[in-house]
């Protein structure tokens, strides 16, 4: 993994010249490294400029994420976290790092669009991680992911993941997106979830985690079968609005992440306009009795 020693704006950065392989980096969390209580005063962040959507690649995550064509000109709002993603991991296994990965759950994610993002448009992205601090079931950090236009200040795209390591907890562990969705629904759609998903969305991310691919893989690591990845559920339910209704030219979506959904299996999502143009939205068994996912779209 190339790297320079570099600073973006404030934050003191590991600048890589290559996107890190996913493989590798798994291979390299379950390596053993020193417990801390906070990240060291060093490189806390990691970047990497003038990264494009290849166009196969994009063309594939609409049809994996149910994104329509109608918006063709224009990224999803969550395609950037495909380079955010494996910059994350990078920063998060490496030894300096306070946390290991193994385990690690992702509670939230929020994405704030600032303005549409061309799909030929390259971007600079930078990767952080703020310190951990104490919760209900152990400590939460967060990864805070940015995008800029190659060679501009302008900020296109913000990403914010809280991820838990379990432990001995304190504090509140307080969800970050209110609980109650307006009625009735303006929006109800089933999904039907196939047992290759996970395979399909990892070819498509590079996110190749065992509990995504196949049951007994999923079985290693407490799961009853493989299960789907928390951001294809994001993102696919983002298709659905967009499906039902043009979305904003700027907004922020947070979501929590609930249960996890099992391939293969179904499941149901409701939305309920907020205002002109801010959603409620949640996703469901069929039923409607255990929550997935729950999320709010609010324009900027």
């Amino acid at each position: 993994m190339p790297e320079t020693d570099t600073t973006a704006g404030s934050v003191p950065a590991r600048e890589l010249t290559a996107l890190p392989g996913l493989p590798g980096l798994y291979a390299r969390a379950v390596l053993p490294k020193p417990r801390r209580t906070a990240p060291p005063a060093g490189a806390v962040a990691v970047s990497l400029r003038a990264v494009p959507a290849d166009p196969e690649r994009l063309r594939r995550y609409r049809d994996v994420c149910g994104h329509p064509e109608v918006d063709a000109e224009r990224l999803p709002a969550a395609y950037p976290h495909l380079t955010a993603f494996p910059l994350s991991m990078a920063l998060m296994t490496a030894r300096e790092f306070p946390l290991p990965v193994l385990g690690l759950v992702h509670l939230t994610n929020r994405i704030e669009q600032l303005r549409p993002i061309a799909p030929d448009a390259a971007l600079d992205h930078l990767v952080r991680a703020t310190a951990p601090r104490r919760h209900s079931k152990g400590q939460v950090f967060e990864i805070v992911a940015e995008a800029r236009p190659t060679g501009a200040a302008e900020l296109v795209w913000r990403s914010v993941s809280t991820y838990l390591h379990r432990g001995p907890g304190e504090g509140q562990g307080a969800r970050s997106v209110d609980e109650d969705l307006p009625q009735p629904p303006e929006l109800d759609e089933e999904w039907a979830l196939p047992a290759d998903l996970g395979r399909r969305y990892g070819a498509v991310s590079g996110d190749r985690n065992p509990i995504h691919l196949h049951p007994l893989t999923a079985r290693l690591f407490g799961f009853p079968r493989a299960i789907a990845h928390g951001m294809w559920s994001k993102a696919r339910a983002l298709a659905g609005l967009e499906r039902h209704a043009p979305l904003p030219d700027a907004f922020t979506v947070g979501v929590d992440f609930r249960r996890p959904l099992l391939l293969p299996g179904a499941a149901r999502l409701t939305a309920a306009r907020v205002g002109a143009d801010g959603w409620a939205f949640q996703l469901t068994d069929p039923g409607g009795d255990h929550r997935h996912l729950l999320g709010r779209l609010t324009p900027n």
